[in-house]
């Protein structure tokens, strides 16, 4: 096997850290053509769909392929904005922020500033997951923490993401020492920076009569196949509903983005904003703790189709609470879970 070409070497540079921030992806435009490469590569990850390729592959290009991109490539038109796809807008602050916070810790420890670079890359599309390991490995990082941004695991997310940097560094002959977060579910700072979050926005706009917590939903059997996404969801709403003091009657939890006839994690929410609706319910806030960025699923599902939903069944007032996005207290949450897991990497300062 030919390995690719490992980094120049300074034998007087210092060995450095590196961080991983992982998403999800995006197209790089709101076209049918930009849409059905992002689709094409996202709907062949076989952690994705769990259907045999020699079944699979023909659907996805004989029929999914060739309808999906243009009603999506008009959905994503709805939220794009002038520097474009919101998800990777977010992303890259995220990065910055990240990046700034930890080289302010490293320079109180005594380290370089830039002693752990951050890089960003998403699961699909570009950045690329080699391109940017390779950029970190590059800056002379050795040691190597992957964060993918999905606070909860699922086989689809977080494991596809340790896949496909797994298959990067089976092609590297210098590999990395490597540390992979799995989930953050049940993070005290991320929890709080969620309620944090919602709370400032609630002393903007006021409360809801009813919260509805919407997560991405995930095929039911994969849960029965033993991926605890379902069971994480609900812990993290767990702490969420306590650390905001909301008792129960005045909150649902929900799953988005159903796709395909197979049944999914219950309830949907459009069905519970339609019930909500039809029920007269003054105000209905709309959060979702999944997602760390605005995106796709957050700004059009949510934002303009879950409000068309509950007021087409009779519902009031309706609000789409914003992600957690460059939250103060998200970012600084984010430091706190690498810093965690970087910390035992950093020789002692003499």
């Amino acid at each position: 096997m030919n390995f690719l070409p490992e980094p120049p070497r300074a034998e007087d540079r210092p060995e450095k850290l590196g961080v991983l921030l992982v998403n999800l992806g995006t197209p790089t435009a709101p076209t049918p053509s930009a849409v059905r490469r992002y689709l094409a590569e996202f709907l062949s990850d076989p952690r994705v769909v769990e259907i045999p390729p020699a079944i699979w592959q023909p659907i996805l290009h004989g029929v999914v392929l060739t309808t999906r991109p243009s009603a999506s490539a008009k959905k994503y038109g709805k939220i794009w904005t002038k520097d474009g796809s919101p998800l990777a807008i977010h992303s890259v602050r995220q990065r910055v922020l990240l990046m700034g916070m930890l080289g302010q810790r490293m320079k109180r420890g005594g380290w370089p500033a830039d002693h752990a670079p951050v890089a960003l890359a998403m699961r699909y599309g570009e950045p690329s997951i080699p391109a940017a390991i390779e950029g970190l490995r590059a800056s002379g990082a050795t040691k190597l923490l992957v964060l993918p941004l999905y606070p909860q695991y699922a086989s689809s997310t977080s494991a596809s993401v340790l896949d496909a940097v797994a298959a990067h560094l089976a092609k590297v002959r210098r590999a990395p020492a490597l540390r992979f977060v799995d989930a953050f579910h049940d993070d005290a700072g991320y929890v709080k920076a969620l309620a944090q979050n919602v709370n400032d926005y609630w002393m903007k706009h006021g409360r809801p009569e009813h919260l509805v917590l919407s997560f991405h939903g995930v095929p039911r059997r994969v849960i029965e196949r033993g991926d605890p996404y379902h069971d994480q969801c609900h812990a993290t709403t767990r702490l969420l509903v306590r650390e905001l003091g909301l008792e129960s009657g005045q909150w649902t939890i929900a799953f988005q983005s159903r796709f395909g006839r197979a049944k999914w994690l219950e309830p949907y929410t459009a069905g519970v904003l339609a019930t909500l609706g039809a029920a007269k319910t003054r105000r209905v806030d709309v959060f979702c703790p999944g997602f760390v960025s605005d995106c796709l699923e957050t700004l059009e599902e949510i934002g303009i189709e879950g409000r068309a939903t509950f007021a087409k069944a009779g519902g009031g007032e309706f609000h789409a609470i914003p992600c957690l996005n460059e939250h103060p207290r998200w970012i600084a949450a984010l430091a706190d879970l690498a810093w965690r897991n970087l910390a035992d990497w950093l020789a002692p300062k003499k």
